[in-house]
């Protein structure tokens, strides 16, 4: 378990930034073509779910960039020391809907910074709460929780990580959603998301040591909340999701909705039963 070392980067704690962004017809069109099938049904003239993890993104010059394609300094972000930048989970409540068309403002303010030590390293936690508003009002707000992790020491020929090998576990629902590098370039590109481990084959696996290119956080995020809409029939009022493994790009992934007493859980599994991120729902 890791332990809580310190607590640092104090005078981040509270400060916030503001973005705009336009939720354009063209977006929605390339998130459609993207998600496809996997979308839940939303009532006309509104976005699809899971969307707004396309707006305004950090918008770095190429010479502002990191060896890893992320911007090396985010202004909005604190200077955390450790280099490898992933998705951990959030937290979504649904407050109304996005349109489209929308004006789109996000309001983002730093709500804790940890610093730990564990197995894996040295672990930097950084969470940050979003406010998605239109000229209606407040629409969507999350907690984002990101990890930094120390550069990768790859010994050749073995994935990062195996995954969570569970033992059989019900379900009541499943979908099959593609993983293909084809899928995963497109969505960097909607998402201006410059991270080299989801397109960069030789760096994901011989700089970062994964097994392959690695699946976005938020692909299998928006998948998961989709399929939590369309179980529920209307976007969660409550939605958490925490990352436990990564999944590598090829073969597809199964989206999953838990039987029983657990209906209200989600999970992406791998065809090796290894689960990537899971979830739970609140209508």
């Amino acid at each position: 378990m890791p332990e809580d070392i310190e607590k640092p980067f104090a005078d981040w704690i509270g400060r916030a930034s503001e973005s705009e962004d336009v939720l354009t017809e063209r977006l929605a069109a390339s998130f459609r073509a993207i998600f496809g099938q996997h979308l839940a049904p939303v009532a006309e003239g509104a976005a699809p779910l899971g969307i707004h993890w396309c707006l305004s993104p950090a918008i770095a010059t190429m010479a502002e960039l990191g060896p890893d394609g992320h911007p090396a300094k985010n202004r909005d972000l604190p200077p955390v020391p450790q280099p490898r930048r992933m998705w951990a989970g959030g937290s979504i409540e649904t407050l109304g809907a996005l349109r489209i068309g929308d004006r789109i403002r996000r309001r983002s303010t730093i709500a804790d910074v940890t610093h730990k030590t564990g197995r894996s390293g040295e672990l930097w936690f950084v969470a940050v709460e979003h406010v998605y508003s239109s000229e209606r009002g407040a629409a969507i707000r999350e907690r984002h929780d990101i990890v930094y992790r120390e550069a990768a020491k790859p010994a050749p020929g073995r994935p990062a990580t195996a995954g969570v090998q569970p033992a059989a576990r019900p379900h009541s629902r499943s979908l099959s959603a593609p993983t293909s590098p084809v899928l995963l370039f497109r969505y960097s590109a909607i998402t201006f998301n410059g991270h080299r481990i989801h397109y960069d084959l030789p760096y994901a696996t011989e700089v970062e040591g994964y097994a392959g290119l690695v699946v976005h956080g938020p692909i299998q995020a928006t998948l998961l909340f989709n399929l939590a809409a369309t179980a529920i029939g209307a976007p969660p009022r409550k939605f958490d999701y925490r990352g436990l493994s990564p999944a590598i790009a090829g073969p597809d992934i199964f989206v999953r909705q838990g039987a029983g007493a657990e209906a209200g859980t989600y999970w992406t599994q791998g065809q090796s039963g290894a689960i990537h991120m899971e979830a739970t729902a609140k209508p």
